[in-house]
């Protein structure tokens, strides 16, 4: 259609078809954080849809001489009231497009809503049929679809990094990530470490993974406004002097003298540089610097640079101006990462107890997690009034002693609660005081991930020989015993054993190693 009057209202009937897409997408229940993620990107496009049209509307107001031909040419004078000329006009170009065009859809943007609000198959015909997801290759495997943050690329950069104190674990260099909610991140490192080169990579490369995590697991939030924010914030603060531990002066002058202390002397004879004073005192006596002064004193060239002091002054300028320059994008990348970081904390936090819990299961285990997290979720079934009225009733169970469940969901007898010893309760110190009920839970919890955990936290190996110990003395006190009494079942070993040589000559194992070193038997 070429009537802009036409297109206005087809572009405001597109608006509001799509702002009740939106509110049919956001009211949807979402069960899963997969669903919620599918939910808030489908929103996201929507939302650039409206906002597209919208400018697009826009423009079109403005536009008042196109306005006033359109209605000037549906308009006719009261001479010509029977003249339809203009209208055959546009009904021979409406005919002339669908002779041209015969097989166009006209409902083009029915099936581009129907696409949107898609939730995949379900009409259940193919239940073997999986659906690409285009929002799971935006995640690594480590990230989980955005539960869980992947950092071990920037930790290792991190312990690259020069003029550190000490390399850091992981679960520690989330701890540091973490205390960027209370201050500006990073705090702990020195200033000449934050001058490098290599930091200001490192924080470049953070930067840009924390901002596009948050793109992808929080598309709804309008980041990059607020990222504009701190920034403004951050050129008042810096104005300021609000960073001391980023003095630009005395760090720029620093790390230049840092820099321009490896020149050295310069030897115009020999037409070398030599780092050291002492090197360069040693070779003053050589017999080549020799035949250089007696080469330089025939010759009528004058000697390249023959004080040293060439662009002496100039270079560390230049070095002050550049370590500034790399000093202040530092710093602005360094308060924009914290700002980020305190958005994700609930997820860095999520991030540290989930590699505590990975550090505890054994391979078999981890398989088995990541073959359950391939399966899809069960699809949510409609059950009838019955059926609903039948799960509360069975919820309503009688239960005044608080007795455990038994395997048809009922409480079991009071006489096997006591019979088990269920009532009991057992506290382990090295499983962080947890309490199990039950002689039968305690024994089995020696073999659980959390007690291994534990054991592995102090150290010790979590053997046979450390059943029934619940307490962290007593462990640790069991586990000195048994190296003395390794140490002197070793000793007894080479003692008592006796050999045997090709003579009949009986020795312990530790003589007749002896003697066969020696080449005596």
């Amino acid at each position: 259609m070429d009537s802009i009057i036409e297109t206005q209202r087809q572009t405001h009937e597109e608006i509001e078809r799509y702002e009740t897409a939106l509110y049919s997408l956001l009211s949807r229940n979402q069960p899963t954080h997969e669903i919620r993620i599918q939910t808030e990107h489908k929103a996201a496009q929507v939302l650039d849809r409206i906002s597209s049209r919208v400018t697009t509307l826009h423009n079109s107001y403005l536009d008042d001489d196109a306005r006033k031909a359109e209605i000037g040419a549906l308009s006719a004078p009261a001479a010509a009231q029977n003249d339809l000329s203009e209208f055959y006009a546009r009904l021979v170009k409406v005919q002339d497009h669908y002779n041209k065009y015969p097989d166009a859809v006209a409902g083009g943007f029915e099936m581009e809503l129907a696409a949107i609000l898609e939730e995949g198959n379900q009409d259940g015909l193919d239940d073997d049929y999986e659906e690409e997801d285009p929002i799971s290759l935006l995640f690594s495997g480590e990230e989980a679809y955005g539960k869980y943050l992947d950092l071990y690329a920037n930790h290792t950069a991190y312990n690259n990094l020069k003029n550190i104190s000490k390399r850091l674990p992981y679960l520690q260099y989330l701890d540091i990530l973490l205390a960027a909610q209370n201050g500006l991140l990073h705090n702990e490192l020195s200033s000449e470490a934050r001058a490098t080169k290599d930091y200001e990579v490192y924080i470049q490369h953070l930067h840009d993974y924390l901002l596009s995590f948050v793109k992808r697991t929080q598309p709804l939030v309008d980041i990059q406004t607020k990222h504009q924010e701190a920034e403004v914030e951050f050129y008042q603060k810096w104005d300021n002097g609000e960073f001391a531990d980023w003095d630009e002066n005395k760090t720029a002058k620093r790390s230049a003298n840092a820099d321009g202390a490896g020149e050295g002397m310069w030897c115009s004879a020999c037409q070398k540089s030599y780092s050291k004073k002492t090197v360069y005192d040693a070779h003053l006596t050589s017999k080549k610097h020799m035949k250089a002064i007696a080469k330089q004193a025939v010759s009528e060239i004058p000697p390249q640079n023959p004080n040293g002091t060439q662009n002496v002054t100039a270079q560390p300028a230049s070095n002050v101006q550049l370590v500034k320059s790399r000093l202040r994008s530092s710093a602005l990348l360094t308060y924009l990462s914290s700002s980020l970081l305190v958005v994700l904390a609930p997820t860095i936090s999520e991030t540290k107890s989930n590699v505590e819990r990975r550090f505890s299961l054994t391979a078999r285990e981890r398989e088995q997690e990541l073959l359950e997290q391939s399966k899809p979720p069960p699809v949510p079934t409609n059950t009838s009034g019955d059926a609903a009225a039948e799960e509360e009733e069975e919820e309503r169970i009688y239960n005044p002693l608080k007795l455990p469940l038994g395997w048809d969901g009922k409480p079991i007898p009071y006489w096997l609660y006591k019979l088990h010893g269920l009532g009991v309760e057992y506290r382990c110190e090295i499983c962080s005081d947890h309490v199990y009920m039950g002689r039968k839970n305690f024994d089995r919890h020696f073999q659980e991930s959390r007690h291994a955990f534990g054991m592995r936290a102090l150290g010790l190996p979590n053997t046979k020989h450390f059943h029934e110990i619940t307490r962290i003395e007593d462990a640790l006190s069991l586990a000195e015993k048994l190296k003395q009494e390794g140490r002197h079942e070793i000793f007894e070993q080479e003692t008592m054993e006796e050999l045997e040589d090709d003579e009949g000559n009986v020795y312990n194992r530790k003589t007749y190693e002896d003697l066969k070193k020696q080449g005596l038997i």
